[in-house]
This record gives C-alpha cells, structure tokens and sequence, in this order.
C-alpha cells in the first residue's frame, strides 16, 4: 500500500489513486532512479504543491510541464523557483506580463509560494525529474495521476479557473467541465512561444474577474520582496 505524505484533504479525495498499480509502479520507479541519479525535487516538496494548497482552498490552477532540472531550482510549486535562484526565462516572461497586465513590479525573488497560499495551485503534470534531465520521468505514471487531480478538480468543485500555457498542458482541457470553470489557454511562456500569442493574454486580471463575479476572494498576484 502506497502512502505518500501528502496534505490530508487530498490525501482522502485521492485515495483511490495512491491504491492503484500505477502508483505503486511509479513509487518503485522513483525508489530505483534515487538509488543511481539526483532526483528534483526534493522527496519532501514532491507534492508541495498539494501541502501548499488544500483542495477546497483551490481557486486556481496554473498548469506547468515537469520541474527544472537545475540544481537548487525546483521545489514543487510549478514554474516557482526557491529564494536566492535566477529567474527561469519563462518565469521572467510570466513577470513580464503580470507587469503588463496588473502594473505589478517585477519581483527580486521567483518564489511563487504566496500565490499558492492564497488558491493558486502550481502543480506540474509530472512532478519528478532526473538532474540536467528535461522530461525523464515523462511515461512513468506522474501523467496518470495529475490527470486523475485535473479530473477530480473539475467534478467536485465549482468556479476554478485553469490557466494552460503551451500545447501540453491545453490539450488537459478536455479533462474539464468548461460550464463550469474558466480555461485560460494560451502558448507558453517561454522565450521559443511567449511571442505567440502568451503577451497579452492577461490572465491575472481575467482569473481575478471571474473569482469576483463568482463571490470568490481575487488573488494578490504583487509578490513582496522576500
């Protein structure tokens, strides 16, 4: 029986999940990669994006990939990085158009933590990776289970907004009741797409003006220095 440390309310709502053979496939997965390579995150902030954000606290979810690959980057919030680490190019892009949209400065620091403790729910489809290693733990199960959390998120709450930038992560909406919630598609924020279409896209403002409408608190997206 796999049982991850995981924040309680989605460890109860995913129950069913972690008792799949799937999981258990992907739990010995994790356990052989550790014993021979360096592993990002860290084993304790594999899900901080749930421990951050209790499920019925969820007002938004900004889909990422899988997490940098970079030593000292990643630690479990999507496209978050931790205190003191460069900002990503397709973080610096993000900060851009936060700027643009909302007029918030540009911040010192890329961690996104304040966003989550506030509904925003950063979560990657895969949520492990080989160091220096782009998309390795990409097939081994992560895209079952996220799937099965996009899934859960649309079935049992009401009024979510979903943020999906680039291909990937907007072919998810299809795991989503649109009737229900507001999908923000656009390319993704990195330098090869951001000039797609992801500037001007203003997804701050339009996530904030659907939680208004809907009786929901908007999200301070204005991170303060650290």
């Amino acid at each position: 029986m796999v049982n991850p440390k995981i924040e309680e309310s989605w460890k109860t709502i995913l129950y069913d999940e972690f008792q799949k053979p799937y999981f258990e496939a992907l739990k010995k997965f994790l356990v052989e990669e550790k014993a021979h390579h360096t592993i990002y995150p860290s084993g304790a902030n594999i899900f901080a994006a749930f421990n951050h954000t209790p499920f019925e606290e969820v007002k938004v979810v900004i889909l990422g990939q899988d997490p940098y690959h970079g030593a000292g980057q990643a630690h479990g919030l999507s496209f978050s990085v931790q205190e003191g680490v460069p900002h990503p190019p397709s973080l610096q892009n993000i900060f851009k158009e936060l700027r643009d949209d909302l007029g918030c400065d540009i911040p010192q620091h890329g961690t996104l933590s304040a966003w989550a403790k506030q509904g925003v729910f950063l979560m990657n489809a895969v949520l492990t990776v080989r160091a220096n290693e782009a998309n390795s733990h990409r097939g081994r199960g992560w895209e079952t289970f996220t799937d099965a959390v996009i899934r859960t998120l649309s079935e049992k709450k009401e009024h979510v907004v979903f943020i999906l930038w680039g291909a990937p992560a907007g072919a998810k909406a299809s795991l989503i009741d649109s009737q229900k919630h507001l999908i923000l598609k656009a390319p993704h924020p990195s330098p090869l797409s951001s000039y797609r279409g992801f500037f001007g896209s203003k997804p701050f403002s339009k996530s904030n003006a659907y939680l208004e409408e809907h009786g929901k608190t908007p999200i301070k997206w204005a991170l303060t220095s650290m």
